[in-house]
């Protein structure tokens, strides 16, 4: 794998841990939204770290800004989601942790746009 800086930021690292707390979180959902609601709301997870990843390895500050707004973007599509499969009562509860970590990472990206 390749040893690149953005590895080290901590909105990379918590954007990882996001992943993982969204694939547990889904686990639970039924079969038949294998291909609906679990899906989406894991390709947004992968896109916020995906983002960030890619947004790191631009050269002009215009570049990197902008993969960042996506990558933000991609978070709020995921809070969406994720209170949608709660009100669709997917799941029992929005787990703390993931709303932590929703928060965090979104502060993280808007600090970094900025």
């Amino acid at each position: 794998m390749l040893k690149l800086n953005h590895k080290k930021l901590e909105v990379y690292k918590k954007s990882s841990e996001l992943v993982k707390l969204v694939y547990q979180a889904t686990e639970t959902f039924p079969k038949s939204e294998v291909y609906g609601l679990t899906s989406q709301v894991r390709r947004s997870a992968i896109s916020i770290i995906s983002n960030i990843s890619e947004g790191a390895s631009r050269k002009s500050a215009t570049e990197r800004k902008r993969f960042y707004e996506i990558a933000r973007s991609s978070l709020v599509e995921l809070d969406t989601q994720i209170e949608l499969a709660f009100s669709l009562k997917l799941i029992d509860k929005i787990p703390e942790a993931l709303s932590e970590l929703v928060n965090e990472v979104f502060a993280m990206l808007s600090k970094m746009v900025k």
